[in-house]
């Protein structure tokens, strides 16, 4: 346990203000990918699932980490610039389709995920490109292994399992990975020709159409790696076709691939390894049988391969998910060891327990660093924002935790989360003030109508009245108007909207003048749409559209949350035992909710 001194309660303190053009019938169709992107354009109304919120999903233990069940409905998970996509097994028995999609961004890790069932729907599972020379992505501990039909896709050779586009430039480490029995190529990777790299290692595949590991760059490796063909049995409907074996290797011009201690075996298809023209390949120590076509330098290759999964291949969707199995490159020793000093040098553990029973907000502060932490089966979240030794988010049913160096100075909750300091139960009321923030709205002596939103809770500042001028203040919400004097308000959390119906005014925050134009909407939006959870069974996805202006609203109460997006006039959010609102002009083109949850739209809601 770490010492408990640094998170013992302190007096308040005062926050700081401070993938080479050619023919080639294996290559998928342009039609296979512009569909996509069309399905894409779809899902932004139809409600995508997103890295933040996997709608309709549930949380299981596992062995070694909790995961995330996911049903494929025909989403697109759609993977950020630096994100983790993790800990999550996606259920396609439906025969739905689901792509995931680091497509455009750069610095993304995949890991520990599983397919479960026999995939019958279209495309390719991940869909990915970098488009950053720099870049450095990481796939890893991911079972694509219970086979494809090609029932659900119109393309001569069926679906695949993970698709490179021409337009990659980055680098792409992929280890501990199982595909099987997908019809058109387990990695398709050969676009490196055009751009970027990739390295396998410690990775597994059979009975995959056309290839398993198709690469075609001068800095493509293959480590460790085995793949083979033989008459395993996907399921009903896989078979029957051509597809269901290919080359285990295929190595495309430039060439000068290197593949290093590795196994293959053809089983009935005519190569175990072909290399087209260009710079060949190399192949050191290993095996392989059956026939070698093209340009192969072989440095000790023997010829009776060893076909068992490499040690750290999950073997099931399960194990992927939980994180049983993946192990780390050789290259972990040195990280683990970076790891732990960094773990010395941020001593303290502040870790936020959340409820299914509701959203928790929460903000603290401390006079040293702030680094997020997976301790304890914490999330690794893009919307916790850290800055200046103070770092806020939002948990639910997960965890989200830090580590710190210093002392503790602030802590404010809005929620039923349970916070733990060094494995401590600590009450946030002991550290600084419950409403850290204020806000004050200075009249220049014209009546102005306001409204103000935090993501925590709002107040009236000390003990002043209201008074007429005062319309409402409800939970997270103010609408106020001002003339000659000033109202202030005390707030935990932070400011998200400030708007005007007429009039101006100052608006100072924590004793600093703020530019209200960032600060969502500056005009007070006359039409209200309330999505309705708190009745519904498991949770609701919706998305709608407008053809003026929208803006998240604490209306009714309801929340603010981080994972909601809007783009534009269109919007997507999920709710579960909640309220989301927002305030919109002009009129919905398009809504749609899938779930149990209701919509209330109220035109003119201010006039009411």
């Amino acid at each position: 346990m770490f010492g408990l001194p640094e998170c013992m309660a302190r007096e308040p303190s005062v926050l700081n203000s401070s993938d080479a053009d050619r023919a080639d019938d294996d290559f998928p169709d342009s039609g296979s990918n512009d569909g996509l992107l069309h399905r894409r354009s779809y899902l932004k109304l139809a409600g995508s699932t997103t890295v933040a919120a996997a709608l309709g999903s549930q949380t299981v233990g596992a062995d070694e980490q909790e995961y995330e069940v996911i049903e494929a409905n025909g989403q697109t998970i759609d993977i950020g610039d630096g994100e983790t996509f993790e800990n999550k097994l996606i259920d396609v028995s439906n025969g739905n389709s689901i792509t995931i999609y680091p497509y455009g961004s750069s610095n993304v890790t995949i890991r520990n995920i599983g397919i479960k069932g026999v995939y019958r729907g279209e495309g390719f599972i991940i869909s990915c490109a970098d488009p950053d020379p720099s870049g450095e992505n990481v796939i890893e501990n991911v079972y694509i292994a219970d086979g494809a039909t090609k029932e659900g896709e119109s393309f001569v050779h069926g679906p695949g399992a993970v698709f490179l586009h021409k337009d990659n430039e980055g680098h792409w480490d992929i280890r501990n990975c199982n595909v099987q029995g997908y019809p058109n190529n387990g990695w398709y990777f050969s676009n490196t020709a055009s751009g970027g790299s990739v390295r396998f290692e410690s990775c597994y595949g059979k009975n995959n159409g056309v290839t398993t590991y198709r690469v075609g760059g001068a800095d493509d490796k293959i480590v460790d790696c085995v793949a083979y063909n033989d008459d395993t049995d996907y399921g009903q409907g896989y078979g029957g076709y051509s597809e269901t074996n290919g080359r285990p290797v295929w190595v495309w011009e430039p060439g000068g691939v290197e593949i290093i201690d590795s196994h293959f075996a053809a089983g009935p298809y005519p190569s175990a390894l072909v290399v087209d023209r260009g710079n060949g390949a190399t192949m050191r120590g290993g095996a392989y049988s059956g026939n070698a076509q093209g340009s192969l330098e072989e440095i000790d290759v023997g010829s009776d391969p060893v076909l068992e999964p490499p040690e750290g291949v999950p073997t099931s969707a399960e194990e992927a998910a939980g994180g049983g199995r993946s192990s780390a490159p050789s290259s972990g020793e040195d990280e683990s060891e970076e790891s732990d000093e960094k773990e010395a040098q941020l001593e303290n553990l502040l870790l936020f327990d959340g409820s299914d029973e509701d959203v928790s907000r929460y903000e603290f502060v401390v006079d040293g660093e702030i680094e997020k932490s997976d301790a304890n089966g914490a999330t690794l979240d893009d919307g916790d924002a850290i800055e200046d030794g103070t770092a806020h988010g939002v948990v639910a049913d997960w965890k989200d935790a830090f580590r710190f160096s210093g002392s503790l100075e602030e802590l404010t909750v809005d929620g039923p989360a349970t916070v733990y300091c060094n494995d401590e139960k600590i009450d946030p009321s002991d550290y600084g003030e419950e409403l850290p923030h204020t806000l004050e709205v200075d009249g220049s002596g014209t009546p102005t109508s306001f409204e103000i939103t935090v993501d925590g809770t709002v107040e009236l500042a000390g003990d002043a009245d209201p008074g007429d001028e005062v319309t409402a203040i409800s939970g997270s919400t103010v609408q106020s108007s001002v003339t000659d004097g000033t109202q202030t308000f005390d707030f935990s959390g932070t400011l998200t909207d400030v708007s005007f119906t007429d009039g101006e005014a100052m608006v100072s925050l924590d004793g600093e003048r703020i530019d209200i134009s960032e600060y969502g909407d500056q005009s007070l939006l006359p039409h209200a749409l309330v999505i309705d959870g708190t009745d519904a069974e498991g949770p609701s996805s919706y998305s709608f559209e407008v053809d003026g202006r929208v803006v998240q609203s604490g209306y009714r109460e309801a929340t603010i949350d981080d994972e909601d997006v809007i783009d534009d006039g269109a919007v997507r959010g999920a709710v579960a035992g909640w309220l989301d609102a927002y305030w919109f002009d002009g009129d919905i083109q398009s809504l749609t909710i899938i779930g149990d949850a209701s919509a209330d739209i109220q035109y003119n809601a201010r006039d009411q």
